[in-house]
This record gives C-alpha cells, sequence and structure tokens, in this order.
C-alpha cells in the first residue's frame, strides 16, 4: 500500500447493478477483477479494461430466486483451475458459479433462511453464515457440519488460516472460535449485532458492528484495541495486502480508511447504506452501496479519474440529502447553525464535517486535508416518517427490512412489530403478523393498507411470476372464485361478518343456528380460499354455543373429521395451522374436550405427520395441541392416551427448532409424568430424559432450562 500522504480519489464509478451492492469479493482470474453480487439477484464479473482504470462488466451470473447477499471465491483446484465463486441468497441457498457459465454448476440446500456471510478455505471447504443462527460447514457439494451455539442471525463467518479454525459473528452480539465442530471460546464486547469480520494474520482478527465500533483481537481472546469514527451500523470491513490497515463502510453514507490505528481518510459517498467493501491486489478499495453504483478509489496518479469525473461525483454528492434523524451529524438545531462564512476557516482534520444554514436549508461539507478545502456532501433534510430510500437498514429480531413498522392494533394495548420487505407480498405478510400475534382477522385488510400507505406502494416486482396471492382479504372476491354449489349469497357474506363481529366484541348475543349454517358452508370452500372460513372457524370455536354446535355427539364426528382432512402433509400450511388451532381451542368448551378426547388416536397420529415441515407456527400449534391432551390426562390417568402423547413429545422434541415449540412440549411431559410413576417408567423408555438435557443450558428464554431442570428431577 502507498505510503506517505497520498489521498484516495475516484477512479472510477460502475453501474450494471440494478438494485443494491450487498457483496464484493478479489477474483482470482482474470487478474485484478472483482465479483460483486446485489439484491437484483445477479452476480457480475469485472475485469480491467486497459492498463490504467476501468472495468468492464465479462460474466453475468444468475441462479437466485431472491437478492443475493455475499458472495466469496473458492480457490483453484484441478478440476477448477480458475477457482469458483459461490454466493449465498434470501433464498436460503448457495450458488456454486465456475466462470464458463452464467448458471450454477450446483446449488447447496441446508440452510432455513438467507444467507448472509461465506467464507473459504484450504482443500475446497466452505463455511456459510445464516439468519437461522448457525453457520455450516461444507465440502464440495456436501454439508460436513452444522456450527450451532448463536441464539441469533450468523452475519458474519470467516476459515482462520490455520487449519480447523473458523470464527462466526452474530446478532446475538458474540464472535465465536470453533474447532473441528466445538466451540472453544467466546468473545464479547461489542454492544450490537456483529457485521463483519477481516483477518489479520493467524493469531489476530477484526470484527466490525452496529454498535459503529471496530475491535481487533487475539484468538486467544483478549480484545486488544476498539476503533471509533463512524456514526452508525459497520457493515463490512476489509485489510490491506500485507500489513495491518483496513477499511470499513457504514450506513453513514462512508467508507473509512485506517492506518497505523487511525481513521487517516473519510470519503462520503452519494447512497445511504455503503454496505460492502474489498481491497484489490494493487491497493484499489471497491465500494458497493444502497444506489446499485459500484466504485473504484484509489491513491495511484496514474488510475484517479479525469477532472470532469471528479467534478460531477462531487455534484452528485453535493445533491444528496442526509436524513437528520440518523444521527450521522450529531444533533442539529436549524435555527443555531452558522452561515456560509463558516467555510471560511479551514477545518482541522481530515473528514471533518461542519454543518451551515443557508436560508431555509441545512448543508453539510467535509474538509479535504489534500486540497485544503471544504466539499459539500449534501443537504440535511428532516425525516417524514416511513420513506426510507435504502434498503433493508432496520433490524429486527437481528434481521434485515426495507421496514419495520410498529402496529397499534387496540387503543391503549400493546404495540406490535411489522417487519417488511418491498419484494414481499402485503397481503401475505399482513395474514402472517395477525397470525404470528393471534390477533383476530377483521384486521387483515386494516393492516394490509397500512403496509402499501406506509411503503407509497413501493414493489419492486421480483416476486416470483408464478406466484398467485390468495390473501385478498376481501371473502367477497374469494367467494367469488368458489363453485356454484359452495358460493355464498351476498346475504350470507353478511351474517358471515355478524358472526366475526360477535366473536371479536366478545358480545353477549349468541350466533344464530343460520349464521353457524353459512360458516360450515364456508369452512368447506376448496382448499386455495378456505384459510379466511378457517380463521373464523378458530375463533368462534371458542365461544360455548359455536362449540357445542359444531362439538356435539350429533355432529362432531363430521366436523372433526373434515378438519383432520387438512392436516394432510402434502395441503397448505395455512389451512394446517389453522386447523390445529381450530382443534386446540375446542379444548376450552366441554363438548370441544369430550369431542377430542374421543378423536384423540386419529387426530395425533394425522397431526404427527406435520412434524417434518419447517414452518415454527405449525410446530407450536403441534405442541400446544400435545399439552392440551396433557392436561386432560393428568385428571384421567388414561396410560393408552399418556403413551400416545409422550410418543409425540418425543418424536416432535427430535425435530423441533423453534424454543417456544420445546417449551409448551417439556410442560406436556412434565404434566404427563408428574404424579405417575408408569408415565415416568414409559419416558424413560423412550429416552426422553437424554433428549432434553440439551435444553438445560439454554439460556434465554429461561423458562425452557428452569423447565427441563424440573423434568429431570422427576426422572
Amino acid at each position: 500500500m502507498a505510503s506517505g500522504a497520498a489521498r484516495y480519489r475516484l477512479s472510477c464509478s460502475l453501474p450494471g447493478h440494478e438494485l443494491d451492492v450487498r457483496g464484493l469479493v478479489c477474483c482470482l482470474y482474470p487478474p485484478g477483477a472483482f465479483v460483486s453480487v446485489s439484491r437484483d439477484r445477479t452476480t457480475r464479473l469485472w475485469v480491467p479494461d486497459s492498463p490504467n482504470r476501468g472495468f468492464t462488466e465479462m460474466h453475468c451470473m444468475s441462479g437466485h430466486s431472491n437478492f443475493v447477499s455475499c458472495v466469496c471465491i473458492i480457490p483453484s483446484s484441478d478440476m477448477y483451475p480458475h477457482g469458483l465463486i459461490a454466493t449465498g441468497g434470501n433464498d436460503h441457498n448457495i450458488c456454486i458459479f465456475s466462470l464458463e457459465s452464467p448458471a450454477p454448476l450446483y446449488v447447496l440446500k441446508g440452510h432455513k433462511n438467507t444467507v448472509c456471510s461465506l467464507s473459504s478455505g484450504k482443500f475446497g471447504t466452505l463455511l456459510s453464515g445464516s439468519w437461522d443462527t448457525t453457520a455450516k460447514v461444507w465440502l464440495n457439494d456436501k454439508c460436513m457440519m452444522t456450527l450451532q451455539g448463536h441464539t441469533a442471525a450468523v452475519w458474519a463467518v470467516k476459515i482462520l488460516p490455520e487449519q480447523g479454525l473458523m470464527l462466526t459473528g452474530s446478532a446475538d452480539k458474540t464472535i465465536k472460535l470453533w474447532k473441528a465442530g466445538r466451540c472453544e471460546r467466546t468473545f464479547s464486547g461489542h454492544e450490537d449485532c456483529v457485521r463483519g469480520l477481516a483477518i489479520l494474520n493467524e493469531t489476530e482478527f477484526l470484527s466490525c458492528a452496529n454498535d459503529a465500533s471496530i475491535r481487533r483481537w487475539q484468538i486467544t481472546g483478549e480484545c486488544l484495541e476498539v476503533f471509533y469514527g463512524h456514526t452508525n451500523y459497520i457493515y463490512s470491513i476489509s485489510v490491506f495486502p500485507n500489513c495491518k490497515d483496513f477499511v470499513t463502510t457504514a450506513e453513514d453514507r462512508s467508507l473509512r480508511i485506517w492506518k497505523h490505528g487511525e481513521c487517516a481518510q473519510t470519503i462520503r459517498l452519494p447512497a445511504q447504506s455503503i454496505w460492502c467493501c474489498c481491497v484489490l491486489d494493487n491497493g484499489d478499495i471497491v465500494v458497493g452501496a444502497s444506489d446499485g453504483i459500484i466504485r473504484v478509489f484509489t491513491e495511484s496518479e496514474d488510475r484517479t479519474a479525469s477532472a470532469e469525473e471528479i467534478k460531477a461525483f462531487e455534484r452528485e454528492l453535493s445533491q444528496a440529502t442526509i436524513d437528520s434523524k440518523t444521527g450521522d451529524l450529531g444533533d442539529i438545531n436549524a435555527e443555531q447553525l452558522p452561515g456560509r462564512e463558516h467555510l471560511n476557516e479551514p477545518g482541522t482534520r481530515e473528514g471533518q464535517t461542519r454543518l451551515i444554514r443557508d436560508g431555509e436549508k441545512v448543508e453539510a461539507y467535509q474538509w479535504s486535508v489534500s486540497e485544503g478545502r471544504w466539499i459539500k456532501i449534501g443537504d440535511v433534510v428532516g425525516s417524514s416518517g416511513a420513506n426510507q430510500q435504502t434498503s433493508g437498514k432496520v433490524l429486527y429480531e437481528g434481521k434485515e427490512f426495507d421496514f419495520v413498522f410498529s402496529i397499534d392494533v387496540n387503543e391503549g394495548g400493546p404495540s406490535y412489530k411489522l417487519p417488511y420487505n418491498i419484494t414481499d407480498d402485503p397481503w401475505l405478510t399482513a395474514y402472517n403478523f395477525l397470525q404470528k400475534n393471534d390477533l383476530n382477522p377483521m384486521f387483515l385488510d386494516q393492516v394490509a393498507k397500512f403496509i402499501i400507505d406506509n411503503t407509497k406502494g413501493q414493489m419492486l416486482g421480483l416476486g416470483n411470476p408464478s406466484f398467485s396471492d390468495p390473501f385478498t382479504g376481501k371473502l367477497k372476491e374469494l367467494n367469488g372464485t368458489a363453485s356454484e354449489e359452495k358460493k355464498l349469497t351476498e346475504d350470507d357474506l353478511v351474517l358471515l361478518e355478524k358472526i366475526l363481529s360477535l366473536i371479536c366484541n366478545n358480545s353477549s348475543e349468541k350466533p344464530t343456528a343460520q349464521q353457524l349454517q353459512i360458516l360450515w358452508k364456508a369452512v368447506n370452500w376448496p382448499e386455495d380460499i378456505v384459510f379466511p372460513a378457517l380463521d373464523i372457524l378458530r375463533l368462534s370455536i371458542k365461544h360455548p354455543s359455536v362449540n357445542e354446535n359444531f362439538c356435539n355427539e350429533k355432529e362432531g364426528a363430521r366436523f372433526s373429521s373434515h378438519l383432520i382432512s387438512l392436516l394432510n402433509p402434502k395441503g397448505k400450511p395455512a389451512n394446517q395451522l389453522l386447523a390445529l388451532r381450530t382443534f386446540c381451542n375446542c379444548f376450552v368448551g366441554q363438548a370441544g374436550q369430550k369431542l377430542m378426547m374421543s378423536q384423540r388416536e386419529s387426530l395425533l397420529s394425522h397431526a404427527i405427520e406435520l412434524k417434518s415441515g419447517s414452518n415454527k407456527n405449525i410446530h407450536i400449534a403441534l405442541a400446544t395441541l400435545t399439552l392440551n391432551y396433557s392436561v386432560c390426562f393428568h385428571k384421567d390417568h388414561n396410560i393408552e392416551g399418556k403413551a400416545q402423547c409422550l410418543s409425540v413429545i418425543s418424536t416432535v422434541l427430535e425435530v423441533v427448532q423453534d424454543l417456544e415449540a420445546t417449551f409448551r412440549l417439556l410442560v406436556a411431559l412434565g404434566t404427563l409424568i408428574s404424579d405417575d410413576s408408569n408415565a415416568v417408567q414409559l419416558a424413560k423408555s423412550l429416552g426422553v430424559d437424554s433428549q432434553i438435557k440439551k435444553y438445560a443450558s439454554v439460556s434465554e428464554p429461561a423458562k425452557v432450562s428452569e423447565c427441563c431442570r424440573l423434568i429431570l428431577n422427576l426422572l
């Protein structure tokens, strides 16, 4: 890297990607090339187009069905002398490309959520990090091991030079060191989500985080140094060849260059989120941002952009708007800011920012030491709510979203967080939000409209073209697609809405026989449109007269048989979930409880078939159903019933990932075996004690480990 007073300046700007550039990596071949990945779902190879400066897009690859989040190069092998390109995406997959084809050689499947980080090692090993809280080690097309231990998204991974050592950084604020698949050490110190890792040498590494700090660590566990300079989330960190200097990019619209442990230069960009960077072998820095442009910066005079290009870049920068609420420029009181004359005073350090008032406007300037002048970096504006121009910068539960709204459903009640990406469908998001928070479906239209209004209808139009959204929120429209014999009249729809209103408002009025007849007719709609009717049934069945009507001796068999048919593993997950929740709610009434006990064998044997899916809400509903049966069997010592419940618990514990579902299964287990030595022996024979020991060390939520310890005492 060049030394002395040389400053980095723009070398070139590379348009090509249609959306945010999310990942960059230097390429093995051709020399001096690099690879970029983007939210536009493409991976692009850029090669130098002259001895001095500039790059040309040589190759565009596609294989992901959603955003591409990260990229790395797998070193050369006998079979692939130029190496391979690995990319991770929001479709949960990793695509492996060669330089010869725009389509992937093969796809690695195994993660259950976005793959957001990749790192390669010797002998073709690949390490991946995901929002599913795990990291996975791959060799060629096989997953060799899964690293489990983090409690939130794994945002950063790196393979260390020493064989067998790996690092993972997570939204749980920790970094873990792994050897041969075991966690050897946990590094704590960051106060927010860890976003990036970079290797300095065999014994030291760097980390960056959403707490706006960079830390230098020894692999023995000691934090050697903490660097401050950025004013917002730091997304990426990259080390210069053969030295300890490095670069970082962040949500504060800047690229910062760190030399000898200090921020030596700050370069502002005309985009809010500066997602990624990489350092080329010649010391030039490549940067990707939320405006979809790749920019290259250089210390070399020969590779510096022309005066016209630099002027155009500065003009673009000066026209940018900076949201005052991001905090990037500190607390701003426009009334107290000085005027333009303040710019006559020189700055005191590189990258110093100064705000001035020009009439009604507030402008931001940055001091350039090398040029001895203030460069305008944008106009400061106030924020007017949910109008983010940048994508994915809001974190919720350690994951990235375009928007995270606070929704107040009932006045005086709690507010709920609703995360949303502009490629999501507003109706489907609203439906899932209501399901997750157990809110009534009457709010579907209201929540979907709120999303559309507050995202100004932004939609990227990149959804799966074959996806046809059934969640229209309008019973009327769904009714229009039903066959003539199953179609409801206008009057029928009014009666259906009345039931919903009556149930949701806890009215003392009873639904009429006619209303319940219409509800049953709607519940028998075709599978692809029946879910709103099932949702009304789920809520209504808790009402004493509805419970008695559907669960009595005369109607009960027909009612349960129809709902059991919706538990078909090949059916729609929404229907499976709502049928399970309806069965859970049946236990509220005496008639419902009696029906559930009589149908126990058939119901549980069908319900258990849903265990192998990955839908955590279905797992929670399955655990709740088992818990309800356990409570009934605690009063009625039916050893056959207890045996079936214990078998279900043992089977589901093998596959369930969600800790809420695990907790409910543990409570069900404890309820079944307390005060019953036969049930204790049965549980032991199923090996349940060894199954649950792993939950004794769960720290969050604490209720899981507490419950686990109580059960182990009983066993």
